[in-house]
């Protein structure tokens, strides 16, 4: 058990996991008591193959997506219950309580105190949701064409930049000490020498310190409230308590770096510049950090749900921690999407310190590199939280296909990915002169990036037929259907090399045009 802890990163059975993508035979396993799961369960809430979705939409189909009830959790705990016997429980259970009240005193401590993470500085979910009320205001004001162009990546649902004006403060610290940067006492005696742009610029580089101050603040919070809770330890395994918080204590250290260099940048010059530099030395520890988390929220998320459902000891606690004054009034969830919206929040932070930058970025250096830096590493959580989606979707459809009298090949693979399935007419027909249908049989259709599958569904199993390497070896063709007196919807699927190493060809019908030209599209993609 102890390996599986506090140093993994993304998921606790990745190596099992992983082994299934190299072609080890003992992948996860499938929760065997529930044989309601089917891939129809794996397309809830949209469909988790889908490849043009961001990961935000993904984050937020989960918690709805009964996926997770059947198969995710036993595939997460797999390894759990594959390494530890029955009868070592009792010891892991006794080695776990001792534990906890061994850590119960232990709390994070930020090793660097900051000037700005004080009563006065509101928790960043407030900050945050004053971000998105601007967001809107200026939405009904502007009109939504230029709130949209402020949106690069198109799977990202997060709120896009704003533009603050330089009498007001920061969305979220308002009225408060400090949180305009024309308010600090070393800034007073330098107003009078410098322009209202330059003062503009400077309160939007503040806002990326004051915010992190706020941000570091709700992270501290999260961890000693709710991570370090000796409560929540004694109810949940170490796994699960793995899954719930993942390397968010890593998250905070990076975090408390990155303000750490802003506040003594701000110390040696009042008039920063050095913004684009600070966050490119930075860009590693983010990347390192905000990745795996990221990831990971797709497990948290299914994991709240299942126990809030299922475990009323973690109901109790969580509403009793959730009441800590620290947190005002704020859930866990709220807590541990912080880093999601930081990470995805900063780059529309440094635009706004671009626009406000006169000549471009002459007067920030590096800043077009650093918003370019932070931006990659958006995408790279996006990247990694599809391939997650994809690798899941593997799994599940690797206990549910049947190769039965076909030739087997291993379904998980690296690289796979699932582009469409659903099931289609296959057409028998006969006569010499004038075809005419004797039999339609359902045939359903796993289309992958490198393979297809026909199938017959039996009960919640999909028997293999056939299967062919795609698109090496697969072709549709048009066919002449009011020749041979078929249905419009009718085309025909060739396989030039299936299963057994021979061509076979079947004439497939859709049951409208649409879906035809669909499958006729998807079938000849390279």
């Amino acid at each position: 058990m102890a390996h599986v802890m506090e140093d993994e990163r993304i998921w606790p059975d990745r190596d099992a996991v992983t082994k299934a993508l190299d072609g080890d035979t003992d992948r996860p396993e499938l929760e065997k008591n529930n044989p309601e799961t089917n891939v129809e369960n794996c397309e809830a809430s949209g469909g988790l193959y889908c490849t043009s979705e961001g990961f935000a939409e993904a984050l937020r189909s989960v918690a709805s997506s009964q996926l997770w009830n059947s198969m995710l959790f036993s595939s997460v705990f797999s390894l759990e219950s594959s390494i530890l016997k029955s009868s070592d429980m009792d010891c892991v259970e006794r080695a776990d309580a001792t534990e906890v009240s061994s850590q119960q005193e232990e709390t994070y401590v930020a090793q660097f105190e900051s000037e700005y993470i004080n009563c006065s500085v509101p928790l960043y979910q407030e900050y945050w949701m004053n971000a998105v009320r601007k967001d809107l205001h200026r939405a009904q004001h502007t009109g939504l064409s230029e709130l949209a162009a402020s949106v690069r990546l198109s799977g990202l649902k997060t709120p896009p930049a704003i533009s603050p004006t330089p009498v007001l403060s920061p969305p979220g610290l308002q009225a408060k000490p400090y949180a305009l940067w024309q308010e600090l006492p070393q800034v007073k005696s330098l107003l009078n020498s410098l322009s209202a742009h330059e003062i503009q610029l400077q309160e939007a580089i503040f806002e990326l310190i004051v915010s992190e101050a706020s941000y570091q603040k709700s992270l501290i919070v999260a961890l000693n409230v709710f991570q370090c809770s000796a409560e929540l330890k004694q109810i949940l395994s170490r796994v699960q308590h793995h899954v719930l918080f993942s390397n968010l204590k890593d998250v905070c250290r990076v975090s408390e770096k990155f303000l750490q260099d802003m506040e003594s940048h701000l110390g040696e010059d009042v008039v920063m510049s050095q913004v684009g530099d600070i966050v490119l030395n930075h860009q590693q520890g983010f990347q390192k950090v905000y990745v795996p988390y990221i990831t990971n929220m797709m497990y948290q998320e299914a994991l709240i749900t299942q126990l809030l459902q299922g475990n009323k000891k973690f109901a109790l606690i969580l509403k009793k921690l959730e009441k800590d004054p620290q947190c005002q009034r704020q859930t866990l969830k709220s807590f541990l999407i912080l880093p999601f919206q930081r990470i995805t929040r900063m780059t529309l932070l440094l635009e706004n310190i671009l626009k406000r930058a006169k000549g471009g970025c002459s007067n920030v250096p590096n800043l077009k590199e650093a918003i370019e830096a932070v931006r990659k590493i958006v995408e790279e959580c996006d990247r990694s939280v599809q391939q997650m989606k994809r690798t899941e979707l593997l799994v599940c459809l690797d206990k549910l296909v049947d190769f039965g009298n076909v030739k087997a090949i291993p379904l998980i693979t690296r690289g796979r990915h699932l582009i469409q399935e659903g099931t289609l007419k296959h057409l028998i027909v006969g006569g010499s002169h004038k075809a005419s249908v004797v039999a339609r049989k359902d045939v359903y259709i796993h289309l992958f990036n490198d393979l297809l599958l026909l199938s017959v569904k039996s009960g919640h199993k999909y028997v293999v037929q056939d299967h062919a390497l795609f698109p090496d070896h697969v072709c549709v063709k048009e066919i002449k259907t009011t020749i041979l007196g078929l249905a419009p919807e009718s085309f025909l699927l060739h396989l030039t090399k299936n299963h057994n190493r021979t061509s076979t060809a079947l004439i497939l019908a859709a049951h409208k045009r649409l879906e035809k030209d669909t499958w006729m599209k998807v079938f000849s993609s390279k």
